[in-house]
């Protein structure tokens, strides 16, 4: 702003500031002074970009695709401008302009390291456009990115790495023209009629209560429309699975007053995935259980029961759909990566910067970091080996550490230390929460982050823990309680459902994504339960950190249900029109996705 002060035209400051707005998540004055910046020099590529990436991130997908033309036309060679372009494109369905954009991209010559991961990321790219624009005619279930995609492929494009191996060993998908000669976007899924609308204004209404009041999040359009979209699809879906339940329940209930015990419990059977074998389909076989299928059949009593998994893989669908920029997926579906343990990797201070998002975490991050290196008197070092720190005074000056070089100085070297998360389902037990991390980069500064390993026998341990936890809903629902409008009976149920959302939150089972999607699940099973998210997530609050930072549910429960609860009105509304016979095709999915009213 000073330099500014000093000089009204100064190009170069004016984009600065728009940057540090949009980080910030202050849409309204980055537009501001890109409008600034285009006054003075209405040729200047990297304000439209800059516009490009704004609207990209509020969701505005087709404007940013205008600017990012504007700004292409001016500076064709544009790497960064045309794979967006191309992410925007195949993100609204308009898969021939998107292969166009990431072949451009692909053949372009490079002069940064920077630049060629993009190049890396638009061959990934493309082949996820191609395998969504071959299912555009089938109907949404059949798109199972998890379950099709090559194990080998997804390990790569999550890690961004060169994409040499996987052209080698995987197979390619069809190329565009078999998918368009198919048929092309059918019109009905264009078309608006009265059900349409009306889902979308509720989908919009409910998916908006996803947005964290905090600095560097964005409100995102798209983003809430897929989250009420997903939230509604999973509360009709649970509320058939529970009326399954209930006839079981009462079926037991008479078979144990009649023979004095209760039913055998039943076992659920998965079945495999309808999709492989086709093109760009994984190599594994077909008595491995997918996800893709949703809700499997039970043949003891020929109906359907949902496991957890199912639950939240219809999230994850309309998450990997509403944004294919991001590479969600399950991590349990990588390849090698998966034995080795595939960590998230979240910074809170990275260098000598701040990272706007989640900065506002470090004290209690810190403070959660202390209380660990108390409770178990060492720490691990970079090759997994312990360091003790019960001698010499050193759990004395870590009473009094204030910050990272604190620590660091202590400690002697990088490490890390894990959290842990009381296990409802084994008393007792602890499970392996978030791991903290500190390691120092050049002489001033420190890479503070959390980091969540996801090893097999971790995923064991949590799977156990989801599957008690999705229990006790269906238990607390089903019953006496089921289909109950009193909001007094319904506190078990919240508290259950509470309870496996912490759980999620520290699982993180996906590549991205685990945090929005655990509290969509949320509001979808509330919505089951027949009580609507009516309020606003506090100012300044991260639900998902909460649940990190808490080493016991019950606490967890405690803290959000303070301004959860009262916001909670009691409804029946969300049960028709239907989501999944409403937008039945990806195709109708993509468009409800990308058609907004203005």
């Amino acid at each position: 702003m000073k330099s500014i002060q000093l000089d009204q035209n100064f190009l170069e400051a004016w984009a600065h500031l728009t940057q540090l707005y949009q980080d910030l998540a202050n849409p309204k004055k980055a537009l501001e002074c890109l409008q600034q910046v285009l006054e003075i020099d209405g040729r200047f590529a990297r304000a439209y970009h800059l516009r490009g990436i704004l609207l990209h991130g509020m969701g505005e997908h087709r404007k940013a695709i205008k600017d990012l033309s504007t700004g292409l036309s001016i500076e064709n060679d544009n790497i960064e401008s045309l794979y967006l372009r191309a992410s925007c494109h195949h993100a609204v369905g308009e898969y021939r302009e998107a292969v166009k954009d990431y072949d451009a991209a692909l053949d372009l010559e490079l002069d940064s390291m920077e630049k060629f991961v993009l190049q890396c990321l638009a061959f990934y790219q493309k082949e996820i456009a191609l395998y969504t624009a071959s299912k555009i005619n089938s109907e949404f279930c059949w798109f199972d990115i998890d379950g099709d995609i090559d194990p080998l492929f997804k390990e790569y494009w999550c890690k961004r790495l060169h994409p040499k191996n996987v052209c080698e060993k995987v197979f390619r998908q069809p190329p565009l023209r078999e998918s368009l000669k198919k048929g092309k976007l059918r019109k009905q899924d264009f078309s608006v009629t009265k059900q349409k609308t009306a889902l979308l204004q509720v989908a919009d209404s409910i998916g908006s209560k996803i947005q964290y009041d905090c600095p560097g999040f964005l409100p995102n359009r798209r983003q809430h429309r897929m989250a009420g979209l997903a939230a509604i699809e999973i509360a009709q879906k649970v509320s058939k699975a529970w009326r399954s339940l209930q006839t079981e329940w009462k079926h037991s209930n008479k078979s144990t007053s009649k023979h004095g015990k209760k039913a055998r419990r039943r076992e659920r059977i998965n079945f495999p995935s309808h999709n492989r074998g086709g093109a760009g389909c994984s190599t594994s076989s077909s008595s491995e259980t997918s996800t893709s299928y949703g809700i499997a059949e039970d043949r003891s009593w020929g109906r359907s029961v949902m496991s957890w998994v199912d639950v939240y893989s219809l999230a994850v669908k309309w998450r990997q759909v509403s944004e294919p920029c991001d590479p969600v997926v399950w991590i349990n579906k990588l390849s090698e990566e998966f034995n080795s343990g595939f960590g998230s990797h979240t910074p809170l201070i990275l260098g000598q910067a701040k990272v706007v998002r989640y900065f506002p975490n470090y004290e209690r991050t810190l403070d959660v970091a202390k209380t660990v290196i108390m409770d178990k008197s060492y720490v691990y070092n970079k090759a997994d080996e312990v360091i003790d720190l019960s001698k010499d005074g050193k759990l004395e000056d870590i009473i009094h550490a204030r910050s990272c070089s604190d620590l660091y100085r202590i400690v002697g070297e990088d490490f890390w230390l894990a959290t842990w998360c009381n296990s409802t389902a084994f008393e007792g037990k602890r499970l392996e929460g978030t791991r903290i991390t500190l390691v120092k980069i050049g002489e001033q500064g420190f890479d503070f982050a959390i980091r969540t390993p996801c090893t097999p026998s971790r995923w064991d341990e949590f799977d156990a823990e989801m599957k008690a936890a999705w229990e006790a809903i269906c238990n607390a629902y089903c019953g006496e309680n089921y289909g109950s409008t009193d909001f007094n009976v319904l506190g078990n149920v919240r508290d259950a459902i509470l309870r496996m959302t912490y759980y999620w939150y520290n699982f993180m089972p996906l590549s991205r994504g685990s945090a929005v999607l655990g509290f969509v699940v949320m509001l979808g099973l509330l919505l089951a339960a027949n009580m609507e998210f009516t309020g606003k997530i506090p100012q300044g609050l991260q639900v998902d950190w909460e649940a990190i930072l808490n080493s016991d549910p019950n606490s967890f429960v405690d803290s959000v249900k303070s301004w959860l609860y009262p916001s909670l009105k009691v409804t029946t509304s969300w049960k028709d029109p239907d989501v999944t016979s409403t937008f039945a095709t990806t195709g109708s999915v993509v468009a409800a996705l990308s058609s907004y009213d203005d």
